[in-house]
């Protein structure tokens, strides 16, 4: 690509990358003139423009529409191919169509879909989850929002109380609990959600993550019911944890008789048993979801035995007697059907493996050594983290703490500029944000077009004066 464009550095360098969003998304629309036929026959009939109002949210001005996915490799309908590092934002961490989830739903749909009775494919399922995450009683839904709020509902019903305490910056679904922020040292609607109803004073709570003196004073008055947290965060630029944080939370909230859920949707790319068993964790209850089922809509909850006895004192097991068995307020007909339940043990069995994860953490190693290489050749004031499956490019010089750390620091025209240039160039990142994941099918060759990529738009950003 030619970057001797006409420079305006003169006029500052935000400026500066608004036209060269604006000539990457020309680019864009002149190259994927299907996809833009589409997207506008799309918006004719769905609310946002496509199935759901998430696919709006592409840097080219409009998505791509998909013809086929397979491995780590996307086409689209204009005949363009892309290496695909954002994986449907965690859902395709197993690749798209794998050989193993493809045989195991084909032989399932066969045999019946849903029927609200399980099969004995859900018995080895659920030992697998008990030894490899630690806890012993599962419940299935049907995506990683409903079994947070299915921790959420049984964290209250034991403790009596109605706060949720999140860290700022957070994501856990469409949870209005966690719809928050802080901002100036006030709770308020995090990114532009629009308030619903919701009592935010009652039943919320956010400290900054990593702040261990703040999660301590917001625990003390004993009406948190539940703190929800990822293992290291994910959602607003990837956020380390600190040295400690960990135990200073499990010993707060059991201090406080406050419940630990961790919510490992994301996360669940450091290894077979996510973070919390590589690292040693104790949630009281256990969340993941996305990748579970490899693209089935599914999630997951595990809770440990102190957490379910409480549970049974107020719902109890079923009672033989009663034609119908008590009901603790979550749940629904597809949750823990059989095409998921099937799909879900071949992820377990054949795909998650640790052999998989040994690779595909070896993938992402190499793309951030290969894209710190990048930032050093160029003297550019960027970072990368990488932990586990996962790895992010951020344009400010030091991993962050918190979320405070992230908006004080983040350039979100730079990151729409890489994303609008990394879509011409054939890459395919996480749009929200700079994050890269890798599933089983990801190889070095796949890494090394990467580490091509972004030398190019190294140099653009240096040339241009906009790093």
């Amino acid at each position: 690509m030619d970057f001797a464009l006409n420079n305006d550095k003169a006029a500052g360098p935000a400026a500066a990358v608004d036209r060269l969003i604006d000539a990457e998304q020309a680019r864009f629309a002149a190259t994927h003139p299907r996809s833009a036929e589409a997207w506008a026959r799309g918006r004719q009939h769905f609310l946002y423009g496509g199935p759901s109002h998430w696919m709006r949210r592409w840097a080219g001005g409009f998505p791509v529409y998909v013809e086929k996915a397979e491995g780590c490799h996307v086409r689209d309908i204009d005949g363009h191919d892309y290496v695909d590092f954002c994986l449907g934002d965690t859902g395709g961490m197993c690749g798209h169509a794998p050989e193993a989830v493809t045989r195991a739903a084909t032989e399932q749909l066969r045999r019946g879909t849903t029927h609200m009775m399980p099969t004995e494919d859900s018995l080895w399922v659920g030992e697998e989850l008990a030894r490899r995450f630690g806890l012993p009683y599962w419940t299935l839904t049907t995506s990683a929002t409903d079994a947070n709020r299915g921790a959420i509902r049984i964290a209250r019903m034991i403790t009596g109380r109605d706060k949720v305490l999140v860290f700022s910056g957070c994501y856990h679904g469409g949870i209005d609990e966690a719809h928050v922020e802080l901002h100036e040292g006030r709770m308020r609607m995090r990114n532009m959600i629009h308030p619903n109803g919701v009592d935010h004073a009652r039943v919320s709570t956010v400290v900054q993550f990593n702040d261990v003196a703040a999660l301590e004073a917001a625990l003390a008055p004993g009406d948190v019911a539940c703190v929800l947290m990822e293992p290291l965060m994910t959602n607003f630029g990837m956020i380390p944890v600190a040295d400690g944080f960990h135990q200073a939370v499990r010993a707060a909230t059991r201090r406080t008789g406050t419940l630990l859920v961790i919510d490992e949707t994301h996360t669940i790319s450091c290894g077979p048993g996510g973070y919390t068993r590589l690292h040693g964790l104790e949630p009281d209850i256990f969340v993941a979801g996305k990748a579970i089922a490899g693209g089935i809509p599914a999630g997951i909850f595990g809770l440990d035995e102190a957490i379910a006895a409480r549970l049974w004192d107020v719902v109890p097991h079923v009672n033989p007697r009663q034609r119908q068995s008590s009901h603790f307020g979550i749940g629904g007909t597809l949750a823990g059907n059989a095409l998921t339940i099937a799909t879900m043990r071949a992820v377990l069995e054949e795909i998650l493996t640790p052999r998989n994860y040994e690779n595909m953490i070896a993938r992402a190693g190499e793309l951030a050594d290969a894209a710190r290489a990048v930032i050093a050749r160029h003297a550019l004031p960027w970072h990368v983290t990488q932990i586990g499956a996962r790895a992010e490019i951020m344009f400010t010089p030091v991993p962050p703490r918190n979320a405070a750390e992230v908006a004080a620091t983040r350039r979100g025209d730079l990151e729409t500029l890489l994303h609008a240039f990394y879509m011409n160039e054939g890459i395919l990142v996480t749009p929200f944000h700079t994050m890269f994941l890798m599933c089983p099918a990801t190889t070095p060759a796949d890494v090394a077009r990467h580490a091509g990529v972004f030398e190019r738009f190294a140099a653009m950003a240096r040339a241009q004066g906009v790093a």
